[in-house]
């Protein structure tokens, strides 16, 4: 079957995150192409400073890291935004580490709550409504690292690896449906990770997100900018070509 491009305006997007980073930055872009754009995050303040200067954009209080909110928050989301259609998990944390030293459990806990825990329990409850809708999707936000994990933040390159194989497998689980599973694998990118723009490494986030919602415009399920195709061609090529042939023979035995 011949992929689509996914559309971009009227849609009623849940984006994770949504407060600060590469998750405002998606949510503003998305909102002003004329989509319904609910942000959630754990900050309060920084949620309501985004709807400040984005007019018919809403806010979710929601920590992914609590079971129970992540419950609570789907069901306020099922009935409040039954057109509710795409998922965009943005939230994230990450914790410079030392796996040749010692580990703070408290950090070690909370990267995998936040990065991955949340977003496989958010999509569970989420997942029923979407496939009833004509066109849904459901985008992660993973990194570069989970291809190339970085010594400095192990743990965090863990998490997105982890978040990796996720949407490989849930993308195979839902071939056949209405719902796209899609992975934005971003470099690094001047946000409050990478020291807000201070490393000089990181590319701009204007640019990022400019080059990530023209990849959003192709016919693909995964969005990597050049910069990010590159590195990950390099590293794990024929990777999607042999999940799904794995999955395929598993699926015969």
């Amino acid at each position: 079957m011949t992929q689509l491009p996914l559309r971009l305006t009227g849609r009623t997007i849940l984006v994770t995150g949504g407060g600060s980073g590469i998750g405002r930055g998606l949510a503003e872009a998305l909102h002003a192409m004329g989509n319904h754009v609910i942000i959630a995050g754990r900050r309060e303040a920084a949620l309501d400073d985004v709807i400040a200067v984005n007019p018919g954009m809403t806010a979710l209080s929601l920590d992914v890291a609590d079971r129970e909110a992540v419950s609570r928050a789907a069901r306020h989301l099922l009935t409040e935004y039954p057109a509710l259609d795409t998922i965009i998990h943005a939230a994230g944390v990450g914790y410079v580490d030392d796996l040749g030293g010692s580990i703070n459990d408290g950090e070690l806990t909370a990267t995998f709550d936040i990065n991955v825990l949340g977003p496989v329990r958010l999509s569970a409850a989420l997942l029923g409504a979407l496939r009833r809708q004509p066109d849904a999707a459901v985008i992660y936000v993973t990194s570069m690292l989970a291809y190339l994990p970085y010594a400095e933040t192990a743990l965090y390159s863990a998490s997105k690896a982890a978040l990796h194989a996720i949407v490989l497998a849930q993308r195979y689980r839902l071939r056949d449906t209405n719902v796209r599973i899609i992975e934005i694998a971003p470099p690094l990118v001047a946000t409050q990770f990478a020291g807000n723009g201070r490393d000089p490494r990181a590319m701009p986030l204007a640019a990022f997100i400019g080059e990530t919602i023209s990849a959003l415009e192709e016919p693909s399920d995964e969005v990597l900018i050049p910069t990010a195709r590159a590195r990950r061609d390099s590293l794990r090529m024929g990777e999607l070509e042999a999940v799904t042939a794995f999955n395929d023979r598993m699926a015969a035995t």
